[in-house]
């Protein structure tokens, strides 16, 4: 600190250059003859006092003469000034330091660089030859503005009361003030924003970009090191490791609507349920089934010689129409060469199907799978109808190698040149679904019934599809694991026939989501250009899914029910302005369109329950792997089951048991081209299922049969699963102490009535009597 000099007179304190904004008169008595102006230099810490002035020491109100100045005038200045500063002091804990900042910028003071460390002088300007000492700030804002009567010294603030918070609220134990609380969570939700790593998602980009965009969502495009809320995956599951978050791919829902491995789903409903399972053609499997393929026919055709049928055949693996042609007659199938190592679905030909200017066409629906336990669907309220590209005839010998006739894919008939590139929604080779369902009410046709029957069709085969994606599910994210939920947006095609019935063609567990095609500008050169039906389509089937799958839903429906206040109750007016501030935007989907995917399921589920059979058996099946991480069980786990369900009798002895198991388990693994794991598949324990439920319950339909019996096993199990528990609660209360307890604290269990044995233990043999 500068030594103060003895020179008689007023105080005066010499300012920077340039930095004079007149003089202030500062609250509190001070003598006459001392008059100081004030500089504007202030530290941006918020307690009004100067770099040096910190360095003072002591009280922490000293300041600092300038050179030549007297000590009797510093002493008087600093007499005068103490009720300002000791006031600033006071409440520069309580101000904000942005606030004070812009009020600075307003008044046209600048910062002083003492936080920095450094004097804070202009460029091009000589330096003071002493830094002038800063001065205390009377007022939070003014220095530009025209100065207001100083307020009268502020009185000083009592201590917060123990157990009450800044303003004065009962603080309730553990929690913080809910106006503070109130407005971090809303400076959090603006900041929170619902992140999606788009790496991976391949054909479907531009629309997934377009749906975040509107949705004002955070899109990771190259992926991110930290978890993302959503994984959009282009084809698999197995795309990336994912250990959070949602994904939008179900683990093993390419294998299950491979075209083999649905009929097999669809083939033992229909042997449950032939007559609602109908929506489905009759199908064989090639080369498996050929000869029974070949036998049938000829069975139908000696009862019916006017039988004409057409068989088309679709290779298991095939995609955009590749490698479908059509026969009529068994011989005509190409076994040689591919067949061996391409296995197909060959099925019966539609031959009347409804028709729309002459031409084919069919139905690509987007069905959503959110949830699989507990099952929930939703469709999509529109879809794209594709048409042929030629007038339909029915199949003859001369035009069945005509695809641009008979088979409706896109890929295919975008090839024709006869395609016509869509300008509107019902028009072109490629209209909106909702377009065809006008033009046949136009016709006066029920589309209400139309829409009942496609509806049911999903249901049911997604039912159908249900015990198997179980099995895949638990084998990549077994319970207790760490993993992520999934959900996925599959393409149902469907083909109407001439009477309205809708029939299912194939299911697509990677539906193409582009939303523009190519064209052909001159021979050769080719360009993508925008097409208005299907971004009409795709993009708001990607936005609602996404919508559907917000994980911040939740988060912001409690958050508004928590702001809802009991009728009645007094509102605090600070409470009720947060209430505005944060509900300022309730929705922040406002501005978007209602939702194009309607739940069908659970809303509809007290109709089909009673068709989840297989999915009951399923859950039997998984309960008895054993392993966590396989797919098939094997004879141990088989003979539990046998025994635990209590189905061993002196008709079927564990003998009979083994030779059941080797006989089916063999026969279903010479079908399967996969011969990793050995064991009793899905398949193969559903036709074992059935096979114990006609020798336990005769006399009664398959679909009933099988009902009881799986009743019955679900009744022994509930049994034993209440016995163990019981017995866990007595072993844990009688036999052992409680954790953190003493042996002496422990209570010994009361010696039974009979045999002088523990419950437990009389529990459990009565439980073997019962289930041997």
């Amino acid at each position: 600190m500068a030594a103060a000099a003895s020179v008689t007179g007023p105080v005066t304190w010499a300012p920077p250059p340039m930095r004079s904004l007149g003089r202030l008169s500062l609250p509190g008595p001070r003598p006459e003859a001392a008059t100081a102006p004030v500089n504007p230099s202030l530290s941006d810490h918020g307690n009004g006092l100067g770099r040096r002035a910190r360095g003072s020491g002591g009280s922490g109100g000293g300041l600092v003469a300038d050179r030549g100045g007297g000590v009797a005038a510093a002493a008087a200045a600093a007499v005068a000034l103490a009720p300002a500063l000791s006031a600033m002091q006071r409440g520069g804990a309580e101000r904000e330091p942005a606030a004070a900042a812009r009020a600075r910028a307003a008044a046209g003071v600048r910062v002083d660089a003492g936080a920095a460390g450094e004097p804070e002088c202009k460029a091009g300007e000589e330096q003071a030859p002493a830094p002038a000492p800063a001065q205390p700030r009377a007022a939070e804002e003014g220095d530009a503005r025209a100065l207001p009567r100083p307020p009268p010294p502020s009185q000083p603030k009592p201590a917060p009361v123990r157990g009450l918070c800044p303003h004065g609220k009962p603080r309730s134990k553990g929690r913080s003030c809910k106006r503070s609380a109130g407005r971090r969570s809303e400076e959090s939700r603006a900041a929170r924003r619902v992140t999606v790593d788009s790496s991976k998602a391949r054909t479907s980009l531009d629309a997934l970009k377009i749906s975040i965009r509107q949705l004002k969502w955070k899109e990771f495009p190259f992926g991110r090191r930290l978890p993302c809320d959503i994984y959009w995956h282009g084809v698999s599951f197995h795309d990336n490791d994912i250990f959070s978050g949602q994904v939008n791919k179900f683990p093993g829902m390419t294998e299950m609507v491979r075209k083999i491995t649905l009929s097999k789903a669809v083939r033992i409903m229909q042997t449950l349920f032939p007559e609602e399972y109908n929506f489905y053609p009759r199908s064989w499997i090639l080369p498996d089934e050929f000869q029974l393929f070949v036998a049938q026919v000829q069975m139908v055709k000696d009862d019916d010689p006017s039988w004409k049928p057409t068989f088309i055949v679709k290779p298991d693996g095939g995609c955009q129409g590749d490698g479908i042609y059509l026969i009529k007659d068994p011989r005509d199938i190409r076994l040689s060469g591919t067949l061996q190592s391409r296995p197909a679905v060959v099925q019966e030909y539609i031959c009347k199907p409804l028709l729309i200017d002459k031409l084919k066409f069919d139905i690509r629906l987007y069905v959503l799978l959110k949830s699989l336990d507990p099952l929930e669907i939703y469709i999509a309220k529109d879809g794209l109808s594709r048409f042929c590209t030629e007038p339909y005839q029915e199949p003859s010998p001369k035009n069945l190698h005509h695809i641009f006739m008979h088979l409706t894919n896109y890929s295919l008939n975008i090839q024709s040149g006869n395609f016509v590139h869509s300008d509107s929604a019902s028009t072109g080779s490629k209209r909106t679904f909702s377009s065809i369902l006008c033009r046949l009410s136009s016709k006066g046709i029920d589309i209400k019934k139309v829409w009942s029957d496609i509806i049911s069709l999903v249901i049911k085969t997604i039912i159908a599809l249900t015990p198997g994606l179980k099995v895949f599910y638990q084998l990549d994210i077994p319970a207790g694991r760490p993993g992520p939920t999934c959900f996925q947006i599959l393409g149902f095609d469907i083909l109407l026939m001439k009477n309205l019935k809708p029939m299912l063609l194939e299911v697509n567990a990677n539906p193409s989501m582009r939303i523009e095609h190519e064209q052909e500008l001159s021979p050769g050169v080719f360009e993508n250009v925008p097409s208005l039906v299907d971004e009409e389509v795709k993009v708001a089937v990607i936005r609602d899914t996404l919508r559907l799958m917000d994980p911040l839903q939740k988060k912001r429906e409690n958050h508004s029910q928590q702001l809802e206040k009991p009728l009645g109750a007094k509102e605090d007016p600070s409470e009720s302005e947060l209430a505005i501030t944060s509900d300022g935007n309730p929705n922040p989907e406002a501005h978007l369109p209602s939702i194009c995917l309607k739940q069908v399921f659970p809303k509809y589920a007290k109709q089909f329950n009673y068709l989840r059979l297989v999915d009951r058996m399923a859950n039997l099946f998984i309960r008895f792997l054993g392993i966590k991480g396989t797919m098939k069980l094997g004879p141990t786990g088989f003979r539990t089951f046998i025994r635990n369900c209590n189905l061993s009798s002196s008709s079927l002895s564990m003998a009979a048991v083994d030779i059941l198991y080797i006989d089916i388990t063999r026969r279903w693994n010479s079908m399967t081209l996969d011969q990793r794991d050995s064991g009793m598949c899905l398949q193969a324990f559903v036709e074992a299922f059935f096979y114990l439920a006609q020798r336990k319950f005769k006399m009664l339909p398959l679909h009933k049969q099988v009902a009881s019996l799986i009743d019955l096993c679900e009744y022994h199990l509930s049994l034993l699963d209440e016995k163990r528990l019981v017995c866990g609660r007595s072993g844990t209360s009688g036999g052992r102490p409680p954790y953190g307890g003493t042996p002496q604290e422990a209570t010994p269990a009361a010696p039974s009535a009979e045999g002088n044995l523990p419950p437990c233990t009389d529990q459990l043999s009565h439980s073997r009597h019962v289930l041997s």
